[in-house]
């Protein structure tokens, strides 16, 4: 019953905007050929019909049958095609409101020829003042859709080295210089250019980093995703050694398991495919990086998160036995580190997280940023310091949900750690 009320209201709301939508298209068109305005409006309402398809067999459970990536392709169309149209709705609903208060004025302080005249202007006046709201209604319809179509095609891999030097007062003498690669939030179950994925991982490998992390994110879902990626992610190799933790989608807490004991063996193949990916993954516990030696703690916690998100990770039990006078965390959610890390754990140095994406769209010109995520994490993209504990959180290597990026392009990091 619910799934039915679902698809009518979402079905009424598409064909509502739709109708406004149609209604620009029609003072656009109304001068051309007949033939091709019938093909335009077959070829628009067809498009209304096939949304609302969609929409009835993604609550119906059909995609799944279809195949891998269906249930995105769906989302991605249906939320691309109306989030552009409610531009043009804001313009058509302005020049709607603008005639109604012509109609009142008309109805109430006309009077006789001069009434007549005013009607006369206020006509010839509705017409062009309506083409050019449609106009500007499709306009605004057009940028959104456009933008989202270039951030598919163009931004989705147009992967960025971001070079960050951060400082650390006890850094060992052995580690000045040392160069870290952070990859994080890869999300493997949303790529559909494998040839692109591995001009990313060619370019992590360029940088010669001592040692690479990966914050979490492997997967959207289900393992199973990875699997076609391996060959590609397991060449990152690093002299000091690759290492990983998870993050709240590698739990499988985002498919509806047939049983417990299937939602078991989905994490027991996630830690093997750390395995196979030749990734030491740190499940709230710590190793000691040695230089000669000198020597570092690299902590690294399950999936801890602020809110609704799943609270996996035990940083006491990870912290415990660490010795190194410098302490460096790979936590997937930076919220972790205002909620716990800086208030309990004091002598971490540098916490690395992700999970943002930077939301995938923003604006970040020289030292200005910004981007929707700000308004709902305190740190979202880059670095951050209070006292002497830092954060630095990557914008994330891959995407989900909006199969692209607009403004926030996916990040490669090299942080280069110096003594303060």
């Amino acid at each position: 019953m619910n799934k039915i009320i679902i698809i009518l209201t979402f079905s009424l709301v598409f064909l509502a905007m739709d109708y406004y939508v149609w209604q620009a298209i029609k003072i656009l068109i109304k001068g051309i050929n007949p033939r091709l305005r019938k093909i335009i409006r077959v070829g628009f309402w067809s498009v209304t019909a096939f949304t609302v398809f969609l929409l009835v067999a993604y609550h119906t459970g059909m995609p799944e049958k279809w195949g891998r990536g269906w249930n995105t392709f769906i989302m991605v169309f249906i939320f691309m095609n109306y989030f552009s149209k409610a531009f043009g709705v804001v313009f058509l609903l302005l020049d709607d409101i603008r005639r109604f208060f012509i109609y009142v004025k008309k109805l109430f302080f006309a009077r006789d020829e001069d009434s007549s005249n005013a009607s006369s202007s206020q006509s010839s006046e509705k017409i062009s003042r309506s083409e050019f709201m449609g106009k500007a209604a499709l306009i605004a319809t057009s940028i959104p859709l456009i933008s989202m179509g270039y951030g598919i095609i163009s931004g989705a891999h147009d992967y960025r080295v971001i070079r960050q030097r951060v400082r650390i007062p006890k850094l060992p003498a052995a580690f000045e210089g040392l160069r870290i690669a952070q990859v994080s939030d890869i999300h493997t179950g949303s790529f559909f250019n494998p040839t692109a994925v591995k001009g990313g991982v060619e370019m992590i490998m360029a940088e010669k980093a001592d040692m690479i992390v990966f914050t979490g994110d492997l997967v959207n879902n289900v393992t199973a995703e990875v699997k076609r990626y391996i060959p590609i992610f397991n060449q990152l190799k690093a002299p000091l050694g690759v290492y990983s933790v998870l993050g709240n989608h590698d739990y499988g807490d985002y498919h509806q398991w047939s049983s417990a004991a299937a939602r078991k063996q989905n994490m027991e193949n996630m830690y093997t495919a750390h395995k196979e990916l030749g990734w030491d993954l740190l499940l709230n516990e710590h190793r000691s990086i040695k230089v000669g030696t000198d020597k570092i703690d690299l902590i690294g916690v399950e999936n801890w998160g602020a809110g609704r998100f799943a609270k996996y990770g035990d940083l006491t039990k990870a912290h415990q036995g660490t010795e190194a006078d410098v302490k460096l965390l790979l936590s997937h959610d930076p919220s972790h580190w205002d909620a716990q890390v800086r208030p309990d754990f004091p002598d971490i140095d540098l916490m690395m997280a992700g999970h943002t994406h930077g939301f995938q769209f923003g604006v970040e010109i020289g030292d200005f940023q910004w981007s929707p995520s700000q308004y709902i994490y305190k740190q979202w993209a880059g670095l951050y310091q209070r006292a002497n504990q830092q954060i630095y959180v990557n914008r994330g290597f891959g995407f989900v949900g909006y199969p692209g990026r607009i403004g926030i392009p996916p990040e490669i990091t090299i942080l280069e750690l110096s003594r303060a």
